[in-house]
């Protein structure tokens, strides 16, 4: 569904999401009410026996090596060829998909469900999310604003990073991800792996200890915002202080900073994401992030990028975020 909005002087093309932005990236939806576990999550989002291993890089006759070097490899579940994703040294670990997905086991033990799966950049990523049971309603009698807990757990076959979580509120009616980290309570942090049953447990039961330190910190900061009225001129002066026009003259520059602030204005006064929240501080973080979200032009087409940053991946994304928080906060203090 399409809405035409103008604002400011110009049209902006708009659609409604029904679904995270990560959900994109995901080889499988299930059904909201399906039971789903993790091995079938783990099939069908076509993770299993991957058997990642290493396997050491022979040189060619005359070339010799300065230190051991081993390829990443693993079974293609689409044609079982073996894939190189990448090469590392000897103190590289290998893990399984299924090692990262046993951790998740824990997780749905303490009431969280799984709710996508699948691998990112040719096999190098792959990651799962969960829905958490932690969710809060903005003025439940009135507009009902809710916002839900996911949980996405990572890894990658390439040494790029751990094994990791990333705790990402969702607000329910635009879907847009409000990852960023908040006065000292991390958004994102490793996961410590371990064999042991008793372990995991442990750290399973850490993980949503810190999952739900978060949305509480979050839900009260969100609670402020809401309850903070601002005026469209305070609205126009966070914008200004986060994106100032260009230094450069060229028309490029300006032609793009004029059409991304006409974006953001057009989401803040005329989305219907933003019905009973412009008008207020919570109105114009949403209303930032959501332009972050889905509105960005990715790179030589590249979707899979946008979806990765809204569901977490990017430091430099949840960065932002964190930028544009921390201006909304400011300058909309009493």
């Amino acid at each position: 569904m399409a809405h035409n909005l103008e604002t400011y002087g110009s049209q902006v093309a708009f659609a409604l999401r029904g679904e995270p932005a990560w959900h994109g990236l995901a080889d499988v939806l299930f059904d909201e009410n399906a039971h789903v576990t993790t091995q079938d999550m783990l099939d069908s989002a076509h993770l299993s026996n991957w058997n990642v291993s290493l396997e050491k890089v022979t040189l060619p006759e005359g070339y010799r090596g300065v230190s051991d070097t081993f390829m990443v490899t693993r079974t293609n579940p689409f044609d079982n060829g073996t894939d190189v994703l990448a090469m590392v040294g000897d103190r590289y670990k290998v893990y399984q998909n299924e090692e990262l997905f046993s951790f998740g086991d824990n997780l749905t033990d303490g009431g969280a469900t799984w709710e996508s799966a699948g691998s990112i950049k040719n096999g190098r990523q792959v990651f799962g999310s969960l829905s958490v049971p932690r969710e809060f309603i903005l003025d439940p009698q009135g507009i009902a604003d809710k916002t839900k807990t996911y949980l996405l757990v990572t890894t990658s076959h390439d040494g790029s990073a751990s094994i990791q979580a990333c705790i990402t509120p969702v607000r329910v009616v635009c879907q847009n991800t409000l990852n960023m980290a908040l006065n000292g309570n991390k958004q994102s942090f490793k996961i410590r792996h371990t064999q042991k049953a008793d372990g995991r447990v442990a750290e399973a039961q850490r993980v949503l200890g810190l999952t739900m330190g978060h949305m509480d910190a979050f839900e009260d900061m969100a609670k402020d915002l809401f309850e903070t009225s601002i005026t469209n001129a305070q609205f126009d002066g966070i914008v200004e202080a986060l994106y100032p026009a260009p230094d450069t003259a060229t028309k490029g520059a300006q032609t793009m900073h004029t059409n991304k602030i006409d974006l953001i204005k057009a989401i803040y006064l005329n989305s219907p994401t933003q019905t009973g929240i412009t008008g207020t501080a919570w109105g114009a973080l949403n209303a930032l992030t959501e332009r972050i979200d889905y509105f960005r032009n990715p790179r030589g087409g590249n979707i899979e990028g946008v979806a990765s940053a809204a569901s977490g991946f990017e430091a430099g994304v949840n960065a932002e975020k964190a930028r544009i928080l921390s201006a909304v906060r400011e300058l909309t203090a009493a």
